[in-house]
């Protein structure tokens, strides 16, 4: 009986030394010289994970992590991505940060009124992916026509950039958006038009509704719209490049953007509007205005008659000829 609990006593010795020392491991706290960030691939094993963290100084024993792992049982559950490291924790605690997925996240602002093909640019310079994998990505998602179908607004992301992902999260967005404004996908056809064109000619968010009700008038009336962005939009649909100045006999060269050879809406959207001038476009301000001239201070003078629009126009002539002797 006493050899019995002699090799008892000597068996749980044995097995309390490497649980002693697991626990040892798990619950001591590492002290980190400096922070870390450590790119954890997808599909890595528990052992490429934890050789990764080890490496780095973030645990002190890749083993004691691969065993943890395992009694927990969340081997499947860890989340690859970019992990920044920068105060002192446990393998414990490392092992709940990655269950959680508690990766880095980055942010990328997109300002309305861009064209497409200038979002996926500041897509490409802002993030680490090149702009033909952005590019590729778009033509997935929008085999056919591309413009305007993108929500400018401020997007949260995780590294590795996944194009696709972040790309139809912006296209979603907008769909949001449009949801809500109308059940009809010709009429959220109208609105995505109509309001890259207010995108393009206001700034202001109170004007928003103004510039809406113009185009509403104007169209209504069957007067071509001659909004300025639509020539420059065609320029560059059709040239694929842009001078920066806009010319008289722009205005008379047809294209099938220019609203000056061409009455009603373009065929496509001119940009991608922002959420204010979706709904501005399906709710134009109640106002009998056809005209619209800029007024000196970043601002518009709104005009239903022609004889007002004239008189606004001259006004703006002499503003803009006093700045000029100002310089």
């Amino acid at each position: 009986m006493k050899k019995i609990m002699k090799f008892f006593m000597l068996g749980l010795l044995i097995l309390m030394v490497p649980v002693g020392w697991l626990f040892w491991q798990t619950s001591t706290v590492i002290e980190l010289v400096k922070p870390v960030e450590i790119s954890v691939p997808k599909g890595a094993s528990t052992i490429k994970i934890g050789r990764l963290l080890h490496a780095e100084g973030v645990i002190s024993s890749a083993l004691a992590f691969r065993l943890a792992v395992r009694l927990k049982g969340v081997g499947a559950r860890l989340h690859s991505g970019l992990y920044r490291f920068d105060q002192p924790a446990s393998i414990h605690a490392i092992i709940n940060r990655l269950e959680s997925g508690d990766v880095m996240t980055f942010s990328v602002t997109l300002p309305e009124g861009l064209r497409t093909d200038e979002m996926l640019t500041i897509l490409a310079d802002k993030t680490d992916v090149k702009l033909p994998q952005w590019q590729a990505a778009l033509k997935t998602l929008l085999p056919g026509e591309v413009e305007g179908r993108l929500l400018p607004e401020t997007y949260q992301y995780t590294k590795p950039v996944e194009p696709k992902s972040l790309i139809q999260a912006m296209i979603n967005a907008q769909k949001k958006v449009l949801a809500e404004l109308s059940s009809d996908v010709s009429q959220q056809d109208r609105l995505r038009i109509m309001a890259s064109i207010i995108e393009k000619e206001t700034m202001l968010d109170m004007e928003r509704p103004l510039v809406a009700a113009a185009i509403r008038n104007r169209l209504k009336k069957g007067m071509p719209l001659q909004m300025d962005p639509t020539v420059i939009y065609g320029i560059w649909r059709t040239t694929g490049s842009f001078s920066g100045n806009i010319h008289r006999k722009d205005l008379t060269t047809d294209t099938l953007w220019n609203t000056y050879t061409r009455r009603g809406l373009p065929p496509t959207p001119i940009g991608n509007p922002g959420a204010a001038s979706l709904k501005a476009a399906a709710s134009p301000a109640d106002v009998d205005y056809l005209y619209f001239v800029a007024d000196g201070t970043g601002g518009h003078k709104f005009a239903a008659t022609l004889a007002e629009h004239q008189a606004n126009v001259q006004q703006w002539i002499k503003i803009e000829k006093q700045g000029m002797r100002d310089k």
